[in-house]
């Protein structure tokens, strides 16, 4: 019998875990109809509510559940990719827990995947968010085909169960990647399944500004040299209008038809050109940074405790 493994990442979800448990135990019941196992394994994030006392539960009701414990909080992405050590099945995927996605789409997922799709994907048909996060979504994603892959999904995709074919890669991909522009980048043909996202009724929302910015760099950093040749070229730009300004001004002073520009506007041009190094350095920074970050040794997650 195949296998499918179903990750869900959980941070301050107590109240959306017991209805999850449940949509997935009926999930295992209509995957056991297409002769397919359902592997659960649950990551505590360093929760700071009931969530692990819930998972507790979980695994007293269903003993085959496998509940990972890490020692902090490392985000979803990294505690993801700490349960993807513990997957055994014929294809994986990461789940919320915040049932913002439905769990039944697991079933039709599993069904393309039996018919032999090795990437099948699940993409939100219109967007019921506020219109401001709609705005910086959809520049988000204009700026991602533009800079990452051309080919990205406009609007992206939220769920993707992913044959095993692609564990060994997503296991090995970087700490500071992006692993659904990661998977993508793989290459193989996805099978798109649009679908309505859900409102959040448990709970909120732990996705933060901050949060948000760092994974934005992330992808835009982390897998293009698009930043660094703009970089170039803005440098080559500003030089190039220097000197075109410099024999501007030497050719009319010899002509005595052109008077040397104050205090005023040299300290203009001088702050705006630190700003610019500033910004340039701070770009390569985040670069080597990242080279630092995956060569220190330093590890994605810490795992406290499996059950």
């Amino acid at each position: 019998m195949k296998k499918i493994s179903v990750v869900v990442p959980v941070y301050f979800n107590e109240g959306s875990l017991p209805p999850l448990f449940q949509e997935l135990l009926g999930v295992e019941r209509q995957l056991a109809d297409l002769g397919v196992e359902l592997e659960l394994i649950f990551v505590d994030d360093g929760s700071g509510d009931g969530s692990y006392a819930e998972l507790l539960k979980i695994k007293a009701a269903r003993p085959a559940t496998r509940v990972v414990k890490l020692s902090r909080n490392f985000g979803a992405v990294h505690a993801s990719k700490a349960a993807l050590q513990f997957v055994t099945g014929d294809a994986f995927m990461p789940l919320a827990a915040d049932l913002q996605d439905p769990p039944a789409l697991i079933v039709e997922m599993a069904r393309r995947w039996l018919a032999g799709s090795k990437f099948v994907t699940c993409v939100r048909a219109k967007r019921a968010d506020p219109p401001l996060t709609t705005l910086f979504a959809k520049a988000y994603y204009r700026l991602l085909r533009a800079v990452v892959v051309d080919d990205y999904p406009d609007g992206g995709y939220d769920l993707a169960l992913m044959d095993k074919a692609l564990l060994a890669h997503l296991r090995a991909s970087g700490k500071n990647s992006n692993p659904n522009v990661f998977a993508f980048w793989l290459g193989f043909k996805p099978d798109v399944i649009p679908y309505e996202r859900r409102e959040r009724v448990h709970g909120k929302s732990r996705w933060t500004f901050r949060k948000k910015w760092k994974f934005f760099l992330d992808t835009m950093l982390g897998f293009s040299i698009v930043p660094l040749r703009l970089i170039s070229l803005t440098g080559m730009v500003v030089s190039a209008g220097s000197l075109m300004f410099v024999a501007f001004v030497v050719v009319n002073g010899l002509l005595g038809r052109y008077d040397v520009p104050g205090f005023a506007t040299l300290a203009s041009i001088i702050a705006f050109l630190l700003g610019l190094v500033i910004c340039m350095l701070g770009v390569m920074g985040e670069y080597l940074w990242r080279i630092f970050d995956e060569i220190n040794g330093r590890p994605e997650a810490v795992i406290d405790e499996v059950l």
